[in-house]
């Protein structure tokens, strides 16, 4: 998915060369088709050769992405995904990002009384 959004659509080959250590194309092309029977990339013929495309924008598929981790990993959680973040001793928290999440808080805080 990652090379599609980078790509805005692509061909097996050209999905294949943006991977590194790609697979084979043959790996590719059943990927692509079982993201495609899942909703997740439309297809288009060009010719002999077949195109793909995300069929959603890269928010809502990360958002999507993000809310099945949470279910998974963290009992559908923030708190709990950020804490097992910050706990982490090799995590390193850039003073930047925290004073950015205090505001985004603050800002949630006030939208939602």
């Amino acid at each position: 998915m990652s090379a599609l959004f980078r790509l805005g659509e692509a061909t097996v080959a050209e999905v294949a060369a943006e991977l590194p250590d790609p697979p084979t194309r043959t790996a590719v092309r059943t990927h692509l088709r079982i993201l495609e029977d899942k909703g997740h990339v439309q297809r288009r013929r060009d010719g002999r050769r077949n195109v793909y495309r995300p069929a959603t924008s890269r928010a809502r598929a990360s958002r999507a992405a993000f809310a099945e981790v949470l279910g998974t990993f963290f009992e559908g959680s923030l708190r709990n995904a950020v804490a097992a973040h910050l706990a982490d001793p090799s995590t390193t928290v850039d003073p930047e990002d925290l004073v950015r999440l205090r505001e985004l808080i603050d800002e949630v805080r006030k939208k939602r009384g």
